[in-house]
């Protein structure tokens, strides 16, 4: 059975490395479950694993103590879940979070656990408890995000409405955690595509993006938002959210960080909006012969010889749309734009050799 929403073993690389720090053993009782476990004698890897969960009360240095008994309650619920007994499994994490109460990480992640294999049993009330005490209790716990996706993705189906008005609620409590941009994201979603407002959904990705400048999110929301700012009519309200997420490629060269996956879309989309939303073709040119040079790796460098194409096509330069159009076929002859809208392009431009094709 495939285990799903299974973390990594953090907890069992911890208690390794405490007991690499302290000289001290990890407990028999733990490397014999889990050698059971490879072996594949499940009774007996429980039969450990239980006995783990009495032995790892005894250890007397906190840190550690907290790391094996969060392997002996998390490793035996996880294991009840791949011998397909998951509600066995589900009242075996409910034990876990109890026994754990004073681990936040492995504590949300066993209320997590627990409440995804309740949704999956159609225990739905059961499901809901577990899963909102993720999200309020362990705000700042990536496992937080997780249950909340997971309401997210059921509740949306149930009663958008009703969830929309409990994730607003708990924004109005919450906005200072770390579970803040999450909620935000979610309620954008649910006006957008259930309450078909994308002036409400535009404002929430905006509130993400200027209060929220270090989440994961942000770069999410530029790109999203400048899509809403589009669809409304406002070109220029979308221009500037693509420029606010194209300057995030400065932050990362200078800090060594990460490039948002959204930088080379952002490229190719601020060449359009200049181009057909604010009137401006040579700033669109300027922004499509960009994304080749910043971004030598991405997939749309095809999409943007091809956007020179037709910019310079509707400027009224053939010899230079023509010229763009000859590069496309030799730089890239699998593009998408050379078996589709290309030829056709370079016949009604009169480009040479038009007739035999690119």
């Amino acid at each position: 059975m495939k285990r799903r929403l299974r973390a990594p073993a953090a907890a069992s690389t911890f208690a390794v490395a405490i007991a690499a720090c302290s000289g001290a053993p990890r407990l028999d009782e733990l490397d014999r479950a889990e050698s059971r476990e490879r072996a594949g004698d499940d009774q007996a890897a429980l039969r450990a694993y239980l006995a783990a969960q009495t032995t790892c009360r005894r250890i007397d240095d906190p840190p550690r103590r907290r790391a094996a008994c969060a392997d002996a309650h998390l490793g035996r619920a996880e294991l009840l879940v791949d011998m397909g007994r998951e509600r066995e499994a589900a009242a075996a994490f409910e034990r876990a979070a109890l026994a754990l109460a004073d681990d936040p990480a492995p504590r949300a992640r066993a209320l997590l656990r627990a409440g995804q294999l309740h949704l999956d049993l159609g225990d739905d009330r059961r499901a809901y408890e577990q899963l909102w005490r993720v999200v309020t209790e362990a705000p700042e716990q990536a496992f937080a995000a997780d249950a909340l996706a997971l309401v997210l993705r059921d509740g949306r189906r149930r009663d958008p409405d009703e969830l929309y008005g409990v994730l607003a609620d708990l924004y109005g409590r919450m906005a200072d955690t770390e579970i803040g941009d999450n909620l935000l994201f979610a309620l954008a979603q649910l006006a957008e595509e259930e309450r078909r407002d994308p002036r409400l959904a535009l404002s929430f990705h905006d509130t993400l993006a200027s209060h929220y400048p270090k989440s994961g999110l942000r770069d999410d929301s530029l790109w999203r938002g400048a899509r809403l700012a589009r669809q409304i009519g406002d070109g220029a309200g979308a221009a500037r959210r693509l420029r606010a997420l194209l300057a995030t490629r400065e932050v990362a060269w200078g800090a060594g960080s990460y490039f948002s996956v959204w930088l080379d879309d952002a490229q190719l989309e601020l060449g359009r909006v200049l181009r057909d939303d604010l009137h401006r073709p040579r700033a669109a040119l300027d922004a499509f012969a960009r994304l080749p040079r910043d971004y030598p790796a991405s997939v749309l460098r095809d999409d943007a010889l091809w956007e020179r194409a037709q910019t310079f096509q509707q400027m009224g330069d053939a010899r230079r749309a023509c010229a763009a159009l000859v590069e496309l076929g030799r730089r890239f002859p699998d593009s998408r734009w050379l078996l589709t809208a290309a030829p056709a392009s370079q016949r009604a431009l009169g480009c040479p050799g038009s007739r035999a094709g690119l």
